[in-house]
């Protein structure tokens, strides 16, 4: 969302990544957004408004972390492309609100310089001041005021809460302050540098009628990096369309000065960074204070890192926190399952039992509760596991997850920075491919997105526990480990495994120019917030109960329509009578319904997978949502029951009977295949709407369901017929 879509008053949030700049968004605007101790947490532009005493309405503009207005990912390119609209004139902010980590001041600083240059008034917002102790000696607030030009200067903690109200008064007085200092630092001792870039500072004078500041500022930013040639062109040149020619002659001249700079003995790519750390330096000294210096002295963080980031044992702790989190979904979620399943039977029972019979009475029970209800008793074990992945990310213990696979990433055509967008996978694909963006290479980010659907994600959660709870045993394995709780463990380590080997495949066939940096800053380990923690396990569950919830009652409904009509037991007793054979559809009459006939035309192509009808309706309505087997299922064998009693599912799976064969319908080797098939199933239509969206092309969302589901049904094969030819033997 833009600003500019009210006529509202805005003020813009910017900051890098990791300096506490959505905590401090949610204060100032009252909004939930995430917020973790991960770099590349806000992907997107975020808009609220501003709560104040104020008659005076304000917006709150959030955009993405960034080290610079110099793109060099997605998400900082959202960055550089609002800024390029604040330069050319349109939609700019009445103030721009510089969110810095007053622990490392000298680095925030570098993107603050940057934005001091847009003639725009810059508050500085020195948050996480509860973490400065006498080791961290600041600039006086005055001095940093003076010397800069800060409409304000702000010391806060949004952690802790304190500073948000002088922030917010900064904020409202930000218009009336005086304009920023005219600082000359850009070239002031680097005269040459200026002499070689004035062809092309006068060329944007001359085209945009820059400022001799902005045409400066943007020649060294042209030079450092083509990703800002890149934002002169469409579809990245914002509201603002430069002729060919003109962005071909900016070319032409930015290579001449480019020779020119690197035969005067300079780097070009590292000019502009040279230049403000240099300017920023002789500033902080100026301050007549102590140098910051955090570096001197070992942290507890890293000495933390010696043990979880170390080479041997940082791999085997990570591995063993995942067998730790997965076994615990299985195990604490026990009693809260058996608590909602019986809640579910008693609603259900109960309206048996008041309600006469009729269609509006099997329509609630069957359709409504035993749909929607088989879903919810799964709700304890996704909440398990978004407090556990909550709790990895807000220590800041991802961070070095990402820095310690980082090798490995590389080698199966990965990135390091690839590593929270597939944990992030294990709780749902969707943000995972959004968080995707903060990789800047665009080879390495597509083959993100094409294999993050092979984590498993929270919507297969429940098709696992329902076969391993109904049909692996409860036993203990080496008399340390529960057998039900290891096949769950083995299923999320055979779609992650999987990913990684599809990774490596892909990255054969992708072939893109230039290689992408690895660069994450580690943020020190931080003790989680119980308040945001809980607050996230709370919105992660409402989301799944609404939307989640609004797929599968529709799809319930629908389904139990199917599968209760026709009602033709009487055409079929009249059949029946003329042709002297008995039917066996007047015992069952949802063999004869709509949705037992899709079933029974599809039954022969999943047969081979050890796959009956009713699974093959679940595949279908699966795809709205791979949770929606479960609810498929459970409608299924509530309108094929008697209709007096509400009906287990996993119990009427353990009863339900082939009629041809008289054997089970479902066994072990039948759940094994099943849940193997959704390990790897293309079963997400919103994953793929949002693939379309983020590669801009409907190509590699059709590929990645043609190779899903062609391994889905493969796997499932070789398991199904490999375990009924290993029962023969």
């Amino acid at each position: 969302m833009s600003a500019k879509a009210t006529n509202l008053k805005y003020v813009a949030l910017i900051g890098n990544p990791n300096c506490g700049k959505t905590a401090v968004f949610n204060h100032l605007t009252g909004m939930s957004q995430k917020v973790s101790n991960y770099p590349g947490i806000t992907v997107e532009k975020k808009i609220g408004k501003l709560k104040s005493d104020s008659d005076e309405q304000v917006n709150v503009l959030d955009l993405p972390g960034t080290y610079s207005i110099t793109p060099e990912s997605i998400d900082e390119r959202v960055v550089a492309e609002q800024v390029m609209d604040w330069i050319h004139g349109i939609n700019r902010p009445s103030a721009i609100i510089s969110v810095v980590d007053a622990t490392n001041l000298s680095r925030n600083l570098y993107l603050t310089t940057q934005l001091l240059d847009l003639g725009i008034p810059v508050i500085l917002a020195l948050n996480m001041m509860d973490r400065v102790n006498k080791k961290i000696v600041l600039p006086k607030f005055s001095v940093l005021k003076e010397k800069f030009g800060f409409s304000a200067v702000v010391p806060m903690s949004a952690l802790e809460g304190w500073g948000i109200g002088e922030l917010k008064n900064a904020i409202q007085t930000a218009g009336t302050s005086r304009n920023p200092r005219k600082s000359k630092m850009l070239f002031s001792s680097h005269v040459e540098v200026h002499e070689l870039l004035n062809p092309l500072v006068e060329f944007l004078q001359q085209q945009f009628d820059y400022t001799p500041r902005i045409a400066r500022v943007q020649a060294l930013r042209l030079i450092t990096r083509q990703s800002a040639v890149d934002l002169y062109r469409p579809p990245h040149s914002g509201h603002h369309f430069f002729k060919a020619e003109i962005v071909s002659e900016i070319e032409k001249l930015r290579e001449e000065a480019v020779k020119a700079i690197n035969k005067a003995g300079l780097n070009h790519r590292t000019l502009e960074a040279t230049i403000r750390y240099s300017w920023l330096d002789k500033l902080l000294q100026q301050s007549k204070e102590k140098e910051i210096d955090v570096l001197k002295r070992k942290s507890r963080s890293e000495g933390l890192d010696n043990i979880l980031t170390h080479r041997i044992f940082g791999p085997i702790i990570f591995i063993a926190l995942m067998v730790f989190i997965f076994q615990s979904i299985f195990t604490w979620s026990a009693y809260p399952m058996r608590w909602i399943n019986a809640g579910i039977e008693l609603i259900g029972n109960y309206i048996l039992d008041i309600m006469s019979a009729g269609i509006l009475r099997d329509l609630l029970v069957e359709g409504v509760v035993g749909g929607v209800g088989a879903i919810l008793i799964f709700l304890p074990q996704i909440l398990i596991l978004v407090f556990f992945m909550t709790m990895l990310e807000d220590s800041g213990y991802m961070s070095r997850v990402a820095f310690m696979l980082d090798k490995f990433m590389t080698k199966v055509g990965l990135h390091g920075r690839s590593v929270l967008p597939l944990m992030s996978g294990y709780a749902c694909a969707i943000p995972g491919i959004m968080v995707s963006r903060t990789i800047d290479g665009w080879k390495e980010r597509l083959i993100t997105i094409m294999v993050l659907p092979l984590m498993s994600c929270s919507a297969r959660l429940p098709v696992y526990a329902l076969m391993i709870g109904a049909f692996i045993p409860a036993r203990k394995v080496f008399g340390l480990v529960n057998l039900q709780g290891l096949t769950f463990i083995l299923m999320y380590f055979l779609g992650t495994f999987t990913a990684f080997v599809i990774a490596k495949i892909f990255s054969k066939f992708i072939k893109v120019k230039g290689q992408s940096s690895f660069v994450m800053e580690l943020p020190p380990y931080r003790i989680p917030l119980m308040r945001s923690i809980f607050h996230q396990v709370y919105m992660r569950g409402r989301l799944f109960l609404l939307k989640a919830g609004k797929i599968i009652m529709a799809v319930s409904i629908v389904l139990w329509f199917l599968a209760s009509f026709p009602k033709a037991n009487a055409d079929i007793a009249d059949h029946a009578n003329k042709s002297n054979t008995k039917q066996i559809e007047i015992v069952n009459p949802i063999h004869n319904s709509y949705a037992g006939k899709i079933g029974h035309a599809i039954e022969p192509i999943i047969k081979p997978l050890g796959f009956d009808w009713k699974i093959g309706v679940g595949l279908i309505t699966s795809f709205a949502a791979r949770e929606v087997i479960v609810s498929t299922l459970a409608t299924l064998y509530n309108v094929e029951g008697d209709g007096k009693n509400m009906v287990s599912l996993s119990e009427s799976m353990k009863n339900d009977i082939n009629p041809k064969t008289g054997l089970p319908v479902f066994s072990t080797l039948v759940a094994l295949s099943l849940i193997v098939f959704f390990v790897y199933a293309a079963q997400c239509m919103a994953t793929f709407a949002i693939v379309r969206h983020e590669t801009n092309s409907w190509k590699w969302p059709l590929i990645m369901i043609t190779y899903m589901t062609s391994l889905a049904y493969i796997a499932s094969f070789i398991v199904y017929q490999g375990g009924t030819l290993i029962g023969k033997f």
